[in-house]
């Protein structure tokens, strides 16, 4: 399953990226996570590997994370791991002018499995509509310096 969704973020480019490529951010952004633990490389480069955590309602989900490329200001490339689930990002960072940006979410899942391949088949607007909170949550974080956390 592929998609693509996308947000404009109205601040420039610069000062979206510093703020979306700070791990600490992270928890501002991304409602339910816990923890992001480093499990081998260099932090927030190419080749890291972490494990995250999140919380969804009362289950815990837990997910690795490897950075595959990072090529910014343009763009940045995950790998997500869980339990019969690999997710491929790519989050492009696009200047609509110098007081814009446009962030573009890529995304590639490869189900494992029958459950899951079944369950992407009936539910996938769920997975399109969790990546499209991210990024409003995302711009709110940037824009106004709100957090996913305040709403807790």
């Amino acid at each position: 399953m592929k998609y693509s969704v996308d947000i404009i973020i109205n601040r420039p480019r610069e000062e979206v990226i510093a703020k979306y490529d700070n791990p600490d951010n992270l928890k501002h952004w991304m409602a339910g996570l816990q923890e992001m633990e480093l499990l081998e490389g260099e932090q927030g480069q190419v080749g890291a590997k972490s494990r995250m955590r999140f919380a969804n309602g009362k289950r815990t989900i837990e997910m690795k994370e490897t950075i595959l490329d990072k090529q910014l200001p343009n763009s940045m490339t995950f790998k997500f791991e869980a339990d019969g689930v690999e997710n491929t990002v790519i989050n492009r960072f696009e200047m609509v002018d110098e007081n814009s940006t446009r962030v573009v979410n890529d995304q590639e899942f490869i189900m494992k499995g029958f459950v899951m391949k079944i369950f992407a088949a009936l539910m996938p607007g769920m997975f399109k509509k969790q990546s499209t909170t991210y990024l409003k949550a995302l711009k709110a974080f940037v824009e106004e310096g709100t957090s996913v956390l305040d709403k807790d």
